[in-house]
């Protein structure tokens, strides 16, 4: 039997990072709600007191780019000037221009029969797993419960001296590949100037266990909870903060591999993002369908080319009905079109998910990408990359396959 740890880690919607992120995204959401042909690639630094959003951009709408910015920070709780960071108070610098040219004119028409070519050159990773519910590595599920928990509590005010800032990291002990327990938990977050003994044993009791499992956690589970012993200088005036700089955060947590593209504050002709949702949602659709236990789908494009340049699956040994991962490519060669493009282009994957009209615009309850820029871009059903769309057409061809 073989036994390893892993560890993967989350940090909450006041990290700098993550402040960042979900900047450049609310720009993202205010380009395609008036206007859903715009094209974004949008950057964000924070710092003490101060936001620099810069970027390309080119929309037929209007956005008030200080107001989207400022809204931000409030909804995320930096509201007090003692924070050193807070929504009314911090300069707001705008350096955006327009997109270039020449990728303008790669993307508008590729040679190929005048379907949208790639917004960039790249490779991207989609990973699904049967490690948890929702098809995820067990160690970044539960780190983003973490924060997401952490998030719920400070917004209800269940415990009135936490801050935005914080992180979250899980250790799984792992026998021969399957997650058994938790062995350590690491979570620090900011707060007021109070006792560090009350801080462990309030985030102890308030947000840790009751949010991981009671059949994961052991005697010999250790937990870390602001093991500096102080952590009140936080959020953007602790650390600066940049837009894309949590990719591992974004993803799988390490468990899978990643192509280095980011994903906030780009539209979806970039395939850093809308070609690794679609790789997250074939590789979760081929383990729901029972053709392995762990997949991983790797996608690569040229600039202003539509379709991949590659394709590439691995089950790890897991392929299952008598599958082999050559096989499954076929397969996945063969997907329906979407209104004349062609399986796995930008076009085809804008289409088939839709990535144009975010269903949050018009309903609250419904995705946008800001919601994305928090707790992971995979593992929760509120996202149409998330969904099980695609289980029957693979069995269809399947079946069909098996009938030739």
């Amino acid at each position: 039997m073989e036994r390893k740890l892993f560890t993967s880690e989350s940090v909450s919607m006041g990290h700098p990072d993550k402040v960042a992120d979900q900047v450049s995204d609310a720009i993202l959401d205010a380009c395609l709600r008036e206007d859903p042909n715009s094209r974004v690639a949008c950057e964000t630094m924070v710092t003490t007191g101060t936001v620099i959003v810069g970027g390309e951009i080119r929309t037929n709408t209007y956005v008030d780019v200080q107001t989207e910015v400022r809204n931000v920070i409030r909804e995320i709780g930096y509201t007090h000037s003692g924070m050193g960071f807070e929504a009314d108070g911090c300069g707001v610098h705008v350096l955006i221009h327009g997109q270039s040219a020449d990728i303008a004119m790669g993307v508008d028409e590729s040679a190929e029969r005048g379907q949208t070519g790639a917004g960039d050159q790249g490779m991207m990773f989609g990973f699904a797993c049967r490690e948890t519910s929702d098809l995820m590595p067990a160690p970044i599920h539960w780190a983003h419960r973490l924060m997401e928990r952490h998030a719920d509590v400070r917004q209800q005010g269940g415990l009135r001296w936490l801050r935005p800032d914080a992180k979250a990291q899980v250790t799984f002990e792992y026998e021969d590949d399957q997650p058994k327990a938790i062995q350590a938990v690491v979570l620090s977050t900011q707060t007021e100037d109070i006792s560090i003994d009350q801080i462990r044993a309030d985030v102890e009791e308030q947000i840790i266990r009751p949010c991981l499992p009671k059949e994961l956690l052991t005697s010999n589970t250790v937990f870390h909870i602001n093991p500096t012993g102080k952590f009140v200088i936080g959020g953007p005036h602790g650390d600066a903060g940049l837009t894309g700089r949590k990719i591992i955060v974004d993803t799988y947590g390490g468990l899978a591999r990643h192509g280095g593209g980011a994903f906030s504050g780009k539209d979806a002709t970039k395939v850093d993002r809308s070609a690794a949702y679609a790789a997250r949602w074939l590789a979760k659709n081929i383990v729901h369908a029972g053709w392995a236990d762990r997949c991983e789908v790797q996608l690569a494009y040229a600039i202003g080319v539509a379709l991949p340049v590659s394709l590439r699956v691995d089950t790890f040994g897991t392929a299952a009905n008598g599958m082999d991962d050559d096989q499954i490519v076929r397969h996945l060669r063969n997907l329906q079109p979407w209104k004349g493009a062609d399986p796995l282009t930008p076009d085809w994957i804008i289409g088939r998910l839709d990535l144009r009209h975010p269903t949050g615009y018009a309903d609250p309850q419904g995705w946008t990408y800001r919601k994305t820029a928090t707790h992971g871009h995979f593992g929760r059903d509120l996202f149409p990359w998330e969904s099980f769309g695609l289980v029957e057409e693979l069995q269809a061809l399947c079946a069909a396959g098996a009938t030739a």
